[in-house]
């Protein structure tokens, strides 16, 4: 951050700190990671999720703690017959963060609609070309394949035309990675050749703003004075970074943070019995997995991915990693609670086996690799070093030698989207309780720009078709083919479903959890 603006994001906070002391208590969240940034395109879970939707509202959003759909900055929405046409009238009188950086000087409007998703799909976009972003999430879904246009109807008007019928595509205009930018803050900044600032300082439209940022320390954001959903109760939003969980715990416990990040299994009892303490829970449409690199030798052949699955021991896994035996061992792409679950597929413990098919594939005498460890305590993985000791000693046994890996996490993302792993740990949150939120984003060929990731024709033939069947029935049949395909062909090995447990002080009040564990503050403050 420049010293001139340290100085006058300083000289805010001091201006405002009456005011702020006066309207209610400061709110502090304990968090898990660092955001990478807070535009809310450039996708990952701890920075849009968990940060910049505290920051930015979408066209629509979801009733908490369900998958409803219900209007945020669009008031309204009408889907084609046909499924191919998406038409949202904008809601009026929504204003744009003010800040020391940008002052804006008309409402939001279809311009900033416009703004947000031609970004996601013209990679020639003048502002993609002045600040060139990772969008991970929108092109993992085939964005600019599946739209073929946009029209600006008028200034309360937008309509989505897609190429295909896509019964399940009005859900992502709730997705936290479709917070709606200003395009009158863009066009500032390209005009001042500034564009990476909308990564840094960003402006929305939502109940908190930016306000400071130190990495692996503290976030701070303040209450929107203009928030067109009201005036929060809540003055001061601030997120502690505490990688530690131990150290989350031991925060809440004495009152230094008021929510937390989601506890680990063996964290529960910890504050089960804190009189100050309620611990919320959600079975949450989740997975951990380990992913594959498909195209680096030996894990580019399908006999080396089934070798490497059925010679893990779930069942010691799960004794050390859940405890309390709240997790469910994964099988499939998605949890069995999604409709379309396949519940013919099995997870197998075959360590002969495996070493038979080591050998079919060409190393009968093992081989070495490098695996990934999870830096970060996940509800679906609480320890990612514990989980990759097990699986290193599972995997010695068929005569392989894994040598563990770990890095920082946005390191670690950077390099596992760049295919430098083996094998890494990974995980996904479902928000609408579809399959297609799980399959789409994380197994089309959309998602597998550089080989590294699953692309299979008759997959993606039969994950296509149910997106555009309206039909459940016949959707649920796909669903449960292309699970077929996806447990034959092993890109992942699947672990563990979660419950999710976050913990917070009683004297917070009006916080709800959501099916993907994801926090939200809009409303929430303490008595």
């Amino acid at each position: 951050m420049k010293p001139h603006l340290a100085a006058l994001l300083a000289a805010l906070a001091l201006f405002q700190a009456p005011a702020a002391h006066a309207q209610g208590k400061p709110l502090i969240y304990c968090a898990d990671a660092s955001p990478e940034g807070f535009d809310p395109g450039m996708w990952d879970g701890a920075s849009t999720n968990i940060v910049s939707a505290q920051m930015f509202d979408g066209l629509l959003g979801f009733k908490r703690p369900t998958t409803e759909l219900v209007p945020k900055l669009a008031t309204s929405w009408e889907i084609s017959p046909d499924a191919k046409s998406f038409t949202f009238r904008l809601r009026e009188g929504v204003k744009f963060h003010s800040t020391p950086w940008f002052k804006p000087t008309r409402d939001f409007n279809a311009d900033d609609v416009l703004f947000t998703f031609q970004r996601f799909i013209d990679p020639n976009h003048p502002f993609n070309k002045a600040f060139p972003a990772n969008f991970i999430y929108p092109q993992n879904l085939g964005l600019a394949k599946a739209i073929e246009g946009i029209d600006r109807i008028d200034d309360r008007t937008v309509r989505f035309r897609l190429r295909q019928p896509n019964v399940t595509f009005v859900a992502n205009f709730a997705f936290a990675w479709a917070g709606i930018q200003s395009a009158e803050y863009a066009a500032q900044l390209l005009k001042e050749g500034k564009a990476s600032q909308i990564n840094v300082l960003p402006v929305g439209t939502g109940p908190f703003m930016f306000k400071s940022y130190a990495k692996d320390d503290v976030l701070r954001m303040t209450a929107n004075p203009t928030y067109w959903g009201g005036k929060q109760p809540t003055p001061v939003l601030v997120f502690s970074i505490s990688r530690e969980p131990n150290v989350r715990v031991q925060k809440l416990a004495a009152g230094e943070c008021h929510v937390s990040a989601a506890l680990r299994d063996v964290d529960v009892g910890a504050l089960a019995n804190n009189p100050n303490v309620s611990i919320e829970k959600i079975q949450a449409l989740n997975i951990s997995y380990l992913s594959f690199n498909l195209k680096k030798p030996p894990t580019d052949k399908r006999e080396v991915r089934e070798a490497l699955d059925i010679a893990i021991d779930r069942d010691a896994i799960f004794k050390a990693l859940f405890p309390r035996g709240d997790a469910m061992q994964a099988v499939s792409a998605f949890p069995p609670s999604v409709p379309g679950y396949n519940k013919k597929l099995k997870n197998e413990f075959d360590p002969a086996k495996a070493k038979a098919l080591l050998a079919k594939a060409g190393y009968p005498n093992g081989f070495e690799i490098d695996l990934w460890a999870l830096p970060v305590q996940r509800p679906t993985n609480p320890n990612g070093q514990l989980m990759a000791q097990l699986i290193q000693q599972d995997w010695a046994k068929i005569g392989v030698k894994a040598n563990i890996k770990t890095y920082e996490w946005g390191e670690y993302l950077k390099r596992a989207n760049n295919g430098e792993h083996n094998v890494y740990m990974s995980g996904w949150s479902g928000e609408t309780g579809d399959a297609d939120d799980f399959l789409t984003p994380n197994l089309s060929c959309a998602a597998n720009k550089s080989g590294v990731k699953f692309c299979n024709a008759e997959f993606e033939k039969i994950v296509d078709e149910a997106r555009a069947t309206p039909d459940q029935k016949k959707r649920i049949a796909l669903y449960e083919k292309a699970q077929e395909i996806f447990k034959h062909e092993r890109p992942w090995i699947t672990m563990a479903h979660s419950t999710v447990y976050i913990p917070i002080r009683k004297d917070v009040v009006g916080f709800k959890m959501a099916p993907n564990g994801s926090v939200d503050f809009e409303g929430v403050y303490r008595k």
